[in-house]
């Protein structure tokens, strides 16, 4: 079972008790998070990997990772530092990270943060807290949503959920479940009466990034190769010239001095 998160966003009351929970779990400094949710583009940040933004109408919604079904953060990574589990989350090993912040540009909705401000320096994001659900726990954010605004499930049976929400209320939500097809679809998905537009999401579905990222990524090997090659015969070339032109500047020293020796004498 791939497991998902449904986001009703007609339930939302932004009382951020969701990014609260995810601050806590993920041992992070609270005070730094809340001047963070004030001072960033979108609020996400190394000390926030979720956030509550303003929609249209007043409305808000949770943004956090989409943990799409083909990240194209993972088709980015050079070493396999962020991967797709079976369960649903994507998740990232610090460990195997050599800091190209590749996956950073590859997002579609730019959720991967860095650390800007630590001397050893992490990509940060969202794990759709994997470690709880292996022990059986729901994500932390759902388990804190006093508006049950947030639920956790297959992604399968949460679709059919979302589907039957706007079937039963056509009035209330738009006819579209967000995270369905987008992007090759994503294991966080939206329900809303309103345009998610502000959230990152296209007007129109989308074909996965990694299909354009991918076949590049799989060159740039043989790319870097090409260019440590070039960079080496251009060197070499630079070199023989300096050394072909230092002689010829031997030569006409020692001609030079021959002259004078013969002019002396």
């Amino acid at each position: 079972m791939k497991f998902a998160i449904l986001v009703d966003v007609t339930r939302c009351t932004a009382c951020e008790q969701c990014v609260a929970a995810c601050v806590q779990t993920n041992h992070m400094d609270a005070q730094k998070a809340e001047h963070d949710r004030a001072t960033t583009r979108d609020g996400l940040s190394a000390n926030r990997l979720s956030t509550v933004l303003p929609l249209p109408e007043g409305r808000f919604a949770r943004k956090s990772c989409m943990h799409c079904l083909e990240p194209s953060c993972v088709s980015a990574c050079l070493v396999g530092g962020i991967t797709k589990t079976p369960e649903g989350p994507v998740v990232y090993d610090p460990d195997k990270c050599i800091g190209c912040r590749y996956c950073m540009l590859a997002c579609p909705f730019h959720v991967p943060r860095y650390e800007w401000a630590t001397t050893e320096p992490f990509m940060v994001k969202c794990d759709m807290c994997a470690d709880r659900l292996a022990g059986g726990e729901l994500p932390a954010c759902v388990e804190a949503c006093p508006q049950q605004a947030l639920t956790f499930g297959g992604r399968d049976m949460l679709l059919a959920e979302a589907h039957r929400r706007i079937g039963q209320s056509p009035g209330t939500y738009c006819n579209h479940v967000w995270g369905e097809d987008e992007f090759g679809g994503t294991s966080v998905l939206y329900i809303s009466d309103v345009d998610l537009t502000p959230l990152g999401w296209p007007e129109s579905p989308t074909a996965p990034i990694p299909s354009l990222t991918e076949p590049l990524i799989h060159k740039t090997p043989f790319l870097g190769l090409g260019v440590a090659c070039s960079l080496v015969g251009l060197n070499w070339i630079v070199n023989r010239r300096n050394l072909l032109a230092a002689e010829r500047a031997a030569a006409v020293d020692e001609t030079q001095d021959a002259e004078k020796a013969a002019d002396d004498d």
